[in-house]
């Protein structure tokens, strides 16, 4: 089998893109990032899922972002909410955080380097998300130039390949596809800012998104919400 080195957060989009490396046959090397983001709950989501979908090789690399800061993520700024999907704003939210994908798909590249594999998997969208810059398909093709030019493989001749699938797909077409391709959502962990438990907020940005995309999916949400939460 061919190996493939899939960023894995713990989410639902970076766990269908998991579940859909699998069923195209590929062997997965899970990368997960721990950058001091403050929903770090989703790390013990990530290695729920590597483990329920047999993953032999999950790796967790810790960076610390929140000395760099920039991001509702990473620093003291607070968390949009939103009583509603329609209140989203169309500009770059506080928490896009500075270059976080091109920090992540070098790490990527160079796992993939190691363990002699030529793809990457990411879960970026660029139809119901957030307005994040690194999340268009244009980063993605330009960071696969940028794979061939950087790196000892690509000198040799190796041409790299960053697999977005999701790219054009909307959020309840991800659902479906991810249930296509077994993924257990209740595994995945979305909330930008939860509560202590775990339980997920329901009012930030990422709740807002995932609800809506279970509701027009026609499937029912398996997310743990905080009490009061909207519904």
């Amino acid at each position: 089998m061919k190996r493939a080195v899939v960023l894995l957060s713990g989410g639902l989009d970076s766990t269908t893109c998991l579940g859909m490396a699998i069923a195209q046959g590929f062997e997965p090397v899970c990368l997960s990032i721990s950058y001091g983001q403050r929903h770090s709950v989703e790390l013990e989501r990530a290695r729920t899922v590597a483990k329920a979908h047999g993953v032999k090789d999950h790796r967790v690399v810790s960076l610390d972002l929140r000395s760099i800061g920039g991001s509702a993520l990473t620093d003291d700024i607070a968390v949009p909410k939103h009583d509603d999907v329609s209140q989203l704003g169309s500009g770059i939210p506080p928490t896009y955080v500075p270059a976080r994908n091109t920090i992540f798909l070098g790490l990527a590249l160079a796992l993939a380097e190691v363990v002699g594999s030529s793809d990457v998997f990411i879960g970026v969208n660029a139809v119901d998300y957030s307005g994040y810059p690194d999340c268009r398909p244009e980063f993605i093709r330009a960071f696969e130039q940028l794979a061939g030019l950087a790196t000892k493989a690509g000198v040799e001749g190796a041409k790299f390949t960053v697999h977005a699938p999701l790219s054009g797909m909307t959020k309840a077409q991800i659902i479906k596809a991810g249930l296509a391709a077994g993924v257990d959502y209740s595994l995945t962990h979305s909330c930008y800012d939860p509560a202590p438990n775990g339980d997920a907020c329901g009012r930030c940005d990422s709740c807002l998104l995932r609800r809506k995309g279970f509701e027009e999916a026609g499937v029912p949400d398996p997310t743990r919400y905080v009490k009061g939460s909207p519904s």
